[in-house]
């Protein structure tokens, strides 16, 4: 995984119009930070500005601030005026990145230090006077930088539910009714652990036999051995004639569940068993009550239960990360083979681990039935599977016995996606939300469309599926230009996409064409009039098949109102409209809207009469050498700071490279340089048995244009090009003319500042890669194929 991170300067405040709550006064942030001190959130009813500072703020607004006083407190701030200063409270870690959350529900603030919000709660506080209108969370500083990174905004819906219940670690949770099927599901969940098989003959191998009366008492060997020195190679029974039930129960019920009650008066003997069988958090917790109890005897009532509790340090209750079980002895056990009780094969794979059957069921209901419902599996000491992964079986068997994902996994998103199918096959809940994060954390935008086609069949992963959903309404732009993946989708997740609110595009054409390619299922880019031809020699039965209805529904999310007239009279006189209907109806409303003008009461709140948010910044050509494009834009690291040549930037936001080596006279960082150089160019190389002069630039992996216009400016010499491509690509290897010179004469003098508009389907597309490219030879007859520029722009929209 690329580790990535937003960093914020002393008394500056980084704000994006996604991080704000869906409901105002109600939602949860949570972020990594690394910091010294002073990691501060501002919660407000709009978006603040880049120079924001909390302090000089009158407007109502919340902030939260994180080892305040160099490291020492933790502050919240009502406009502006401390209401809380509390001392070691949420402070901050310098070494490495750290997970916080902050949750505001009508003026109640809850802050928590970890990874999984609503748990491990660290403060809270509740505003007499709530503000419920903030909404918007600005990220800031007060004295030294801070790093902050996986910044993911969670919605509130009427009360603070625990996490494995309210989300999934997504950008955003879109909350719908839950089915009375997942509430089950939910609720089984919740309840299941290893506190179901305490003192239980399930899975049962050894007894403990209690008492003058002799009760037996089952337990399991793999779940003492790694919580304590139990003499269990000794015999099948351990004798315990001295010992009360009540106190062995009170012992196994703290393994096994991490909790237990034992009268005060038997603390000191609940301690002396623990001690005998080496249960050590239980004997450290058994000593620090009776010391409280010796200072001050009023803490506790003479004769009431005393209640020791393990320290949680997991998301769910009855799980191994929240038992006194070590972890490091139950992998060791796992490692050997010893007290295991079953051999797991794979059809047509063979063996793959000696386990234990309590291990695998106390995270696994499946497991559990399998191994105890007398059938064939829960007598045998063999069980073969089918259908199952090899390797991701072996990587969540490790994940059951120390409750962690390995680097390997991480790493490999097919391997990621495997393990979250056989997750969701075998019912291990935390393995699945674990599964979910890491897919969302490191997915590429080329795999979001295949990952959304395998997971949006799968019920478990609905909130997965519609954060997913949301991200490419959020880059639509993107989605159905990058590829065809898009109409592999099913009809359902297609349409919630296109409906989607956050939908945003740069053209309604693209929905419009976007609509046309899914419902062809085509295995290839076009637009509209691709269709409009196709239709002349076809039916639109045939053109669409089983998808024709849905192409007519998804006709009435197009706001053809916002296109152009121009575009709007093409297709009033098309073939396609003759042969749709509904798309007759919406072309004609949308020109007589274009005919009244937008100012028609009526229209007002109808969302089809609005433009949407473009996910693309639109950086358009004013005229030559103007501070309007790409590369300029790149050199203020994207707008946050004054112009340095991006070249020569600390943290390079560009890349630009020629097809000669570099030297005096092939300097990529002039290009961007914005001062004339009398000598400047790209030399030739050999390309498939050909001369070839380039210069090309990467916008880096985050980033894409849609070129639609350029400029370049010839050097000093009289090279004038005549033959040139510009040319975009998505990997840097395969690449689209966006525009094909041929013969142009437009650069005539040395210096001079040329200009191009690019036109046509492929400056709809969006590019990481740029290129310029010599395909003939210039003026210069001593060196024909050198490529003589100082200067570069492009413009267009960015993302």
């Amino acid at each position: 995984m690329v580790e990535k991170f937003l960093t914020v300067p002393p008394f500056e405040c980084a704000w994006r119009e996604d991080l704000k709550f869906q409901e105002a006064g109600r939602g949860c942030v949570a972020f990594d930070a690394f910091a010294c001190n002073d990691v501060t959130l501002v919660f407000r009813e709009n978006v603040g500005s880049q120079g924001y500072h909390y302090k000089r703020d009158s407007s109502p607004h919340y902030t939260v601030i994180l080892g305040s006083h160099r490291n020492r407190r933790l502050k919240i701030e009502v406009n502006g005026e401390t209401v809380v200063d509390v001392v070691g409270v949420g402070l901050c870690c310098s070494n490495s990145f750290q997970s916080y959350w902050i949750s505001i529900y009508d003026g109640f603030i809850s802050i928590g230090n970890g990874k999984y919000p609503f748990q491990d709660v660290v403060f809270q506080w509740s505003d007499s006077r709530p503000n419920c209108n903030v909404q918007y969370i600005g990220l800031s500083s007060w004295d030294k930088h801070v790093k902050y990174r996986n910044v993911n905004v969670l919605s509130l819906k009427h009360t603070l539910m625990p996490l494995s219940k309210h989300m999934l670690f997504g950008d955003y949770q879109v909350e719908d009714d839950v089915t009375a099927a997942d509430k089950q599901l939910h609720m089984d969940y919740d309840k299941w652990g290893l506190n179901n098989f305490l003192e239980s003959w399930d899975l049962s191998d050894m007894l403990f036999i209690v008492g003058p009366e002799e009760r037996p008492v089952p337990a399991h060997k793999p779940i003492l051995a790694a919580s304590g020195n139990f003499p269990l190679c000794s015999s099948f029974a351990i004798t315990l004639p001295t010992v009360s039930y009540p106190l062995l129960h009170a012992l196994l019920h703290y393994i096994y569940t991490g909790w237990t009650q034992i009268p005060q008066e038997q603390l000191d003997s609940l301690r002396a068993l623990s001690l005998q069988f080496q249960v050590m958090p239980l004997v450290k917790q058994c000593e620090e009550v009776m010391e409280r109890i010796k200072v001050d005897n009023k803490l506790f009532d003479t004769g009431k239960n005393v209640e020791l509790t393990y320290p949680c340090i997991g998301p769910h209750c009855s799980t191994l990360p929240s038992l006194p079980v070590s972890i490091q002895r139950l992998v060791q056990l796992k490692l050997s083979g010893q007290y295991s009780d079953v051999n797991i094969y794979i059809e047509s794979y063979g063996f793959v681990a000696r386990v234990h059957r309590i291990v695998l069921s106390l995270w696994s209901i499946p497991f559990a039935k399998m191994f105890t419902n007398g059938m064939s599996e829960s007598m045998s000491s063999e069980v073969t599977l089918r259908d199952v992964p090899p390797e991701a079986f072996k990587a969540m068997i490790d994940f059951l016995y120390d409750g962690q994902l390995n680097e390997k996994i991480i790493d490999s998103g097919s391997l990621l996606l495997q393990l979250l199918l056989l997750a969701d096959r075998f019912g291990v809940a935390f393995l699945h939300q674990e599964c979910c994060k890491m897919l969302l954390e490191c997915l590429s935008q080329d795999s979001l469309c295949p990952l959304l086609h395998v997971v949006s069949s799968i019920p478990s992963c609905r909130l997965l599926k519609e954060t997913l959903q949301r991200r490419i309404a959020m880059n639509f732009d993107y989605f159905i230009s990058a590829s065809t993946d898009f109409v592999l989708l099913d009809d359902t997740t297609f349409f919630n996409i296109i409906k989607h609110p956050d939908l945003t595009v740069t053209s309604e054409e693209k929905v419009l064409n976007a609509i046309l390619m899914f419902g062809m299922n085509a295995n290839e880019l076009f637009a509209w009039e691709v269709v409009d031809q196709l239709i002349i020699n076809s039916k639109p039965e045939l053109l669409f098949g089983e998808r024709l209805q849905l192409v007519s529904d998804l006709l009435s999310f197009v706001r053809f109102p916002l296109l152009q007239h121009s575009l709007l009279d093409k297709l009033q006189n098309s073939h396609i409209i003759r042969h749709i209907p509904v798309l007759q109806s919406l072309v004609q409303e949308a020109i007589n809207f274009a005919k009244h003008g937008l100012g028609r009461p009526e229209n007002e709140n109808n969302v089809r009469f609005q433009h949407r948010r473009s996910s693309y910044r639109e950086l358009q050509y004013i005229c030559d050498g103007d501070d309007h494009g790409v590369l300029y834009f790149a050199g203020t690291s994207y707008g946050e700071h004054q112009w340095v040549n991006p070249l020569l930037a600390e943290a390079k936001k560009i890349t630009i490279t020629a097809s000669s080596p570099h030297s005096r006279y092939t300097d990529p960082k002039v290009l961007v340089s914005r001062t004339y150089q009398g000598t400047c160019f790209a030399g030739p190389r050999l390309e498939n048995g050909h001369n070839c002069s380039w210069w090309m630039i990467d916008l880096g992996q985050d980033h894409q244009l849609m070129c639609n216009y350029y400029t370049m400016r010839q050097d000093g010499s009289k090279a004038f090009p005549r033959c040139w491509n510009i040319q975009g690509s998505a990997d840097g290897k395969s690449w689209r003319d966006l525009r094909v010179h041929e013969n142009d004469r437009t650069v005539c003098k040395p210096g001079q500042f040329a200009s191009w508009p690019v036109v046509g389907p492929n400056a709809l597309l969006p590019f990481r890669y740029f290129r310029v490219v010599l395909t003939g030879p210039t003026t210069d007859a001593t060196n024909p194929w050198n490529f003589c520029i100082c200067y570069l722009e492009l413009y267009g929209y960015f993302l």
